[in-house]
C-alpha cells in the first residue's frame, strides 16, 4: 500500500546507465517521499545523482530497478505522456518563433484542446506569474526573469499532479535569483502545488523547501526540514556541504562533552566518548578581545556591505569567519579570541 499523502514515492529505486551491470550505480537504492502539497529539494554537488533522480520522477529515464508511485499509481515503466508531471528546464526551451502566448497554450494545443479554451487558460497561466500584457512579445523581447516566467506558465497551464524544476534559477543574476526563487515558493504555496527541485545552491534550497533530500554518489546523505539539515546533520559529509561549515577533528569525552582546542561543546544531540567531528558555521564563532576563547591572528579581512570576512590563522588551522559587526574592522595581523555561538555548530559521531 502506498502512502496516501504522497504525490512521488520512490521504493529501491536504482538507476545504472549501460548494460554492463558492473558499471556504477548513478542511484542506488533510495528510498522517500513527497508529500502532496509540499515543495522538496533534491540538493547535492555535481555528479551525485540528483538530475537522474529527476528524470525518473518525469519519466525521461527508466530505473534499472526498484519502484515509482505518482498519486499513488505505480509509473515505473511509463512513460512522460502518461504520468500528469510538467517539467521546468534549466534552459527554458521557448520557440523562439512562437509568441509569448503560444508558447504558454503549446501543450494544450498539441492536446487537441479547443482554440478558444487553450487562449483562456494560456491567459489564466500568465495572469497567475505575473505576466498579463505580455501575449504578443516574442521570446527575445524579454528579460530571463521575464522568460523564467513563461516557462513556469507554460508548465502550470497544463495543471500538472507533480511540477518539476531541473536547476531554474543557474542562468540568472544574484538578485533575480532571489526574486524568483520567492515567487516559485509563494505559487506554490498558493495553488498547493507539489514540486520536486533539483539544484545544487543550498541557500537556495534552505529558502523555498518543505523537505531537503541531500545526495551523495547516489545515496540519499539525509533527508528532513531545511532546519533539520542546516541545525542537525547527521554525518560529515551534509554537515560540510549545508551552509559552507567547516569541519573539524574533535574528542567526546565520557559525559558527552566536546573539546575543540581550548572550547568546550555541550551537544544538543547526545554522542558517545571518542573521536567526532565538529561543523562550525562561519557566522557562528564571535570575535572578542585577546586572551578569550581560541586565541586568532587575522590573517586577511574583507567588507561585504553587510557583513565583513575574516580568515584567522589559529591553532585548529585556518577559520573563516562572517562578522556582521561593521563598526570597527580588523585589522591584517591583529589579535583576537574567538569564542563559539549557541547556533551554527553541530557534532557529528563518527561511525
Amino acid at each position: 500500500m502506498s502512502n496516501s499523502g504522497a504525490a512521488i514515492e520512490f521504493r529501491g529505486v536504482s538507476k545504472r546507465y549501460g548494460r554492463d551491470a558492473s558499471a556504477p550505480l548513478a542511484v542506488q537504492a533510495i528510498s522517500f517521499e513527497v508529500k502532496s502539497g509540499t515543495l522538496t529539494t533534491i540538493l547535492g554537488p555535481s555528479g551525485c545523482g540528483k538530475t537522474t533522480t529527476l528524470r525518473m520522477i518525469a519519466g525521461l529515464e527508466t530505473p534499472t530497478s526498484g519502484q515509482i508511485l505518482i498519486g499513488g499509481k505505480d509509473v515505473t515503466t511509463l512513460g512522460p505522456a502518461d504520468r500528469n508531471v510538467s517539467m521546468m528546464f534549466q534552459s527554458y526551451a521557448l520557440f523562439p518563433h512562437l509568441n509569448v502566448l503560444d508558447n504558454v497554450g503549446y501543450g494544450l494545443k498539441m492536446s487537441g484542446l479547443a482554440r478558444d479554451v487553450t487562449r483562456q487558460r494560456a491567459q489564466e497561466a500568465l495572469r497567475s506569474v505575473g505576466l498579463v500584457g505580455f501575449d504578443q512579445r516574442q521570446p527575445a523581447e524579454l528579460s530571463g526573469g521575464q522568460q523564467q516566467r513563461v516557462a513556469l506558465a507554460r508548465a502550470l497551464v497544463l495543471e500538472p499532479a507533480v511540477l518539476l524544476f531541473d536547476e531554474p534559477l543557474s542562468n540568472l543574476d544574484a538578485r533575480l535569483r532571489r526574486e524568483m526563487r520567492e515567487e516559485i515558493r509563494s505559487l506554490q504555496q498558493r495553488l498547493r502545488l507539489t514540486v520536486a527541485y533539483v539544484t545544487h545552491d543550498q541557500n537556495e534550497a534552505l529558502a523555498v523547501s518543505d523537505q531537503i533530500i541531500v545526495m551523495d554518489h547516489g545515496v540519499i546523505a539525509q533527508r528532513g526540514t531545511p532546519q533539520e539539515l542546516y541545525e542537525s546533520p547527521k554525518n560529515a559529509f551534509v554537515a560540510g556541504f549545508m551552509g559552507e561549515a567547516m569541519l573539524f577533528p574533535a574528542r567526546a569525552d565520557a559525559s558527552g562533552a566536546v573539546s575543540l582546542g581550548p572550547l568546550r561543546i555541550g551537544p544538543r544531540q547526545g554522542v558517545t566518548a571518542g573521536v567526532v567531528k565538529v561543523a562550525v558555521r562561519p557566522e557562528a564563532w564571535h570575535i572578542g578581545p585577546p586572551g578569550t576563547g581560541l586565541a586568532a591572528r587575522c590573517a586577511k579581512a574583507a567588507y561585504l556591505g553587510s557583513n565583513y570576512e575574516y580568515s584567522f590563522e589559529t591553532e585548529l588551522g585556518p577559520i573563516f569567519v562572517v562578522s556582521p559587526a561593521l563598526d570597527n574592522m580588523l585589522r591584517v595581523g591583529a589579535d583576537v579570541g574567538l569564542r563559539l555561538a549557541d547556533r551554527g555548530v553541530s557534532v557529528v559521531q563518527l561511525a
